[in-house]
């Protein structure tokens, strides 16, 4: 489709304002929840990220951007088994991977193919008895992106698709897929609308759902009151969502995320997917843009590039 410039924009600041968001966070992780007065600041994260550097939620989300920049869809399996091959790749060298997903990614042989992956990522859950970290959300922004011009459904079946790669519990699904929806109708509207999209979910789910949005809506409502298991998804996404909702702008979502303390890169890269699409890219500091890169070697440059040929322009 085309877009405006506008509408560029938004999905520009999808991808890049979610980047910094967890480059932000990075030095603040595990920590406590900050006091309003705190400013949160660029610096060396808790695992040896550098200032500027995104960690391991931008860095998943990158393959999924560039399989989207090159024109091919989610829903072939070829596309799913290359961005998990990525994943593998990236790993093995990575400062940092999340629990479950590094549990995941080492359960799959190779060469693989999408029933090896499937299958490693349900084994994981059956082990474990859960697989409901906030891994998959974090990674989910750029989704959006190749679904501007087609129907939400389809980009719901692609969003679930990519969370059960590595999480094979229904709540990440949701939760992606209610966020994916989000972006993209604030990337073409403008709006923030994540209660609209839960018309996606089965009824069961939407119900349950729309109580979790309201409490993350509650006038007032901060990142901080959703620090408790905010490496779940279910309060990661309350979270990103308070710190959104209640945020007077880009910046202040980013650093309002950031001082609900704890698992502060990842809900700060959540909010940012979603914060970005409304207000833009060019709502982020010049120089926060500035000192942003990451794996594969990518600046913010390199990441506006694929945003603006996965959406055609």
């Amino acid at each position: 489709m085309s877009l405006t410039d506008t509408q560029l924009d938004r999905a520009v600041g999808t991808v890049l304002a979610s980047a910094a968001g967890d480059a932000l966070g990075s030095q603040y992780e595990f920590g406590p929840a900050l006091d309003d007065s705190v400013t949160p600041e660029f610096g060396v994260g808790q695992f040896g990220h550098g200032i500027g550097e995104w960690t391991d939620d931008t860095s998943m989300a990158v393959p999924i951007l560039d399989v989207l920049a090159r024109g091919d869809r989610l829903e072939d399996a070829g596309s799913r088994e290359e961005i998990v091959g990525r994943w593998i790749g990236w790993a093995q060298t990575a400062k940092d991977v999340d629990a479950q997903t590094r549990a995941v990614l080492s359960r799959i042989p190779q060469p693989l193919t999408e029933a090896d992956v499937l299958a490693a990522s349900r084994g994981e859950h059956e082990r474990a008895g859960r697989s409901g970290g906030n891994g998959a959300l974090m990674r989910t922004g750029p989704l959006a992106l190749g679904y501007l011009d087609r129907p939400a459904t389809e980009l719901a079946s692609a969003a679930e698709a990519i969370s059960k790669l590595t999480h094979w519990e229904q709540d990440s699904a949701s939760a992606c897929i209610l966020w994916s929806a989000a972006i993209r109708h604030a990337v073409l509207t403008g709006e923030l609308d994540v209660r609209g999209q839960l018309a996606l979910l089965p009824a069961a789910d939407a119900a349950r759902w729309g109580s979790l949005i309201d409490e993350a809506l509650v006038p007032g409502a901060h990142p901080r009151d959703f620090m408790a298991q905010n490496g779940w998804v279910v309060r990661a996404f309350q979270g990103a969502l308070a710190a959104v909702a209640e945020a007077s702008s880009l910046v202040d979502a980013l650093e309002r995320a950031v001082r609900g303390g704890a698992d502060t890169d990842t809900v700060a890269a959540i909010a940012g997917s979603l914060g970005g699409a409304v207000w833009g890219a060019g709502a982020l500091p010049a120089e926060w843009i500035g000192v942003l890169h990451g794996w594969p070697g990518y600046a913010a440059g390199d990441l506006t590039r694929q945003v603006e040929a996965a959406v055609g322009r």
